[in-house]
């Protein structure tokens, strides 16, 4: 069991956390969620011990271990891999250098002898002998190919690197497991395969993710921190979301009726305990759902910006018409021969191993690169926004107030001063907010300028690479929303796996031996084993 007890810290001036008391036991996992700012990773490093509190303390069950995903990619260069993850066991690896020290010893003592004979029966009781062999599965799992299993770190690429410091984390089943946005740079089977191993596993787990298909699938519980407390809240995130909407929508419905809240809330608890999986971790969290009581919903105090894309006209018979494109950047065939033809209605997402691949085709459809070889035709109807992944030349050097840098992309009916800082305060930039200039901006508030940019160009088609960096939680839910609800046609790609699955109609993945087609769910194609198969060998 792991304890925070009236813990409070302050950064200058600025208040994180005032008297938390929070308690986490095993057999749960908590997602750790707040507002880019409001102190998730740093509480993360109070219960690590990686940062002291001003007050308070936090206390770990007796002979309990507590391991945390390390974010210094670069801080095993010179380690072989199967090594770094052993590491993760420190008190193991302490022992097995120990004891290999010993044993290398030329002038071997009988003092010598019986020490080793004591760190062997504690080798022994820490799973030593299966050290190796656990390492390897937790590698396998991850998708780290064994030929690099005794490579050193030094020679792995960034992704493989990350995966290796999971795999060290989740190395010899910890008491408490501490991550900080874990599924970063995983690929998609990754990011199943630990979705599966923390809902089988049995001690405790305390995670910040921006991912909320994969907060949804492990947390048993949400830590809301807000305003310098931090509330606890059983459920996933849907639930703590889809609640805490409905809790502020009755606080602010003065006149309906008590009793019809409250079962319109019973009803709400209701349909979130019937839909629960046959996993494990589900069927723990209806347990708990169907013990909630109507004084455990409250509202949020969490504000989302508006976000809601409306198209000045509806698209024709003709959307997009792509034939043959090729394309080679630093002599690499990014694109080879890739030609589909899009719907209007049609909301594709664009998948693939390759990064760049799909920058490039947007790049090249939003004419701001052009094509070795190929066409392409947008219909006379249809009118784009466009959303980079490097947003970077609309904001460096630019010195330009919000009110200002949004004015040059409204229309003429929308420039005035008025309307501006009401637009700009519906995305959170409000008061003095909308009078900083653009070069200061964080990534977060750069993605907001950005949509609020693409929102008043009333475009029927929305194109948009990665839009999620860079949000919080807030954010990405509402533009999650937003282009639900959109009636136009929307090109993208993510990383979100619960984004995709919401709004896409559609996914076309791009492999170095053609394109993958097909109108159906992103869960149903990842989850459809022949089709992976083919997509592999189109890998290969």
């Amino acid at each position: 069991m792991l304890q925070a007890t009236n813990v409070s810290l302050r950064f200058g001036d600025k208040k994180l956390f005032e008297d938390v008391n929070i308690k986490f036991t095993p057999g749960n996992c908590y997602g750790l969620i707040g507002a880019n700012g409001a102190g998730k990773s740093t509480f993360l490093k109070v219960l690590s011990g990686d940062v002291e509190a001003q007050s308070g303390h936090v206390s770990l069950g007796k002979d309990e271990r507590l391991a945390v995903l390390k974010q210094d990619h670069f801080a095993y260069e010179e380690q072989e891999v199967l090594q770094t993850v052993v590491m993760g066991h420190t008190r193991l690896y302490e022992v097995m250098q120990e004891k290999d020290a010993i044993y290398m010893k030329s002038d071997f003592s009988e003092e010598d002898g019986m020490r080793a004979a004591e760190l062997e029966g504690e080798f022994a009781e820490l799973n030593g002998w299966e050290a190796e062999s656990d390492a390897a599965v937790l590698l396998k799992g991850l998708g780290v190919s064994e030929t690099l299993h005794d490579k050193k770190m030094a020679e792995l690429s960034g992704s493989d690197k990350v995966k290796v410091l999971l795999a060290q984390a989740l190395f010899g089943s910890p008491d408490i497991l501490l991550l900080d946005e874990p599924t970063n740079h995983l690929d998609i089977l990754a990011i199943q395969w630990l979705e599966e191993f923390l809902i089988n596993f049995e001690n405790t787990v305390i995670v910040v993710s921006h991912d909320r298909h994969f907060l949804n699938k492990v947390c048993t519980h949400i830590a809301d921190v807000d305003y310098g407390k931090i509330q606890l809240y059983v459920g996933n995130y849907d639930f703590w979301y889809e609640s805490s909407q409905l809790a502020l929508q009755m606080a602010q419905d003065a006149n309906k009726k008590k009793e019809e809240k409250i079962k319109e809330l019973q009803n709400f608890v209701a349909r979130f305990s019937a839909n629960a999986s046959k996993s494990k971790q589900a069927t723990s969290r209806k347990k708990m759902l169907d013990n909630i009581t109507l004084d455990d919903i409250k509202p949020s105090s969490r504000k989302y910006p508006y976000v809601a894309f409306t198209p000045d006209r509806e698209i024709g018979n003709d959307l997009l018409r792509v034939e043959g494109i090729s394309k080679t950047i630093d002599g690499k065939k990014v694109l080879d021969n890739v030609s589909f033809i899009l719907k209007p209605n049609d909301k594709v997402a664009f998948v693939g191993r390759d990064e760049l691949a799909k920058t490039v085709l947007f790049q090249i459809i939003m004419g701001e690169m052009e094509p070795d070889e190929g066409t392409y035709s947008w219909g006379v109807t249809t009118s784009q926004s466009y959303f980079p992944k490097d947003n970077s030349e609309f904001f460096e050097g630019n010195k330009m107030t919000l009110v200002d840098w949004l004015r040059q992309y409204a229309p003429p009916e929308d420039q005035t001063e008025t309307f501006l800082r009401g637009f700009l305060g519906r995305m959170l930039f409000s008061g003095e907010e909308a009078l900083k200039t653009a070069d200061v901006l964080s990534g977060g508030e750069k993605v907001r300028c950005m949509l609020s940019k693409m929102m008043l160009a009333h475009a029927n088609v929305l194109v948009l690479d990665e839009p999620t960096n860079h949000l919080d939680l807030e954010s990405i839910t509402s533009l999650n929303n937003g282009l639900i609800k959109f009636k136009g046609s929307i090109l993208f790609t993510s990383h979100d796996q619960q984004f995709i699955n919401s709004i896409a109609n559609r996914l076309i993945e791009i492999t170095p031996k053609g394109i993958i087609d097909k109108e159906m769910s992103y869960d149903e194609y990842v989850l459809d084993k022949k089709l992976q198969k083919q997509i592999d060998q189109m890998y290969a």
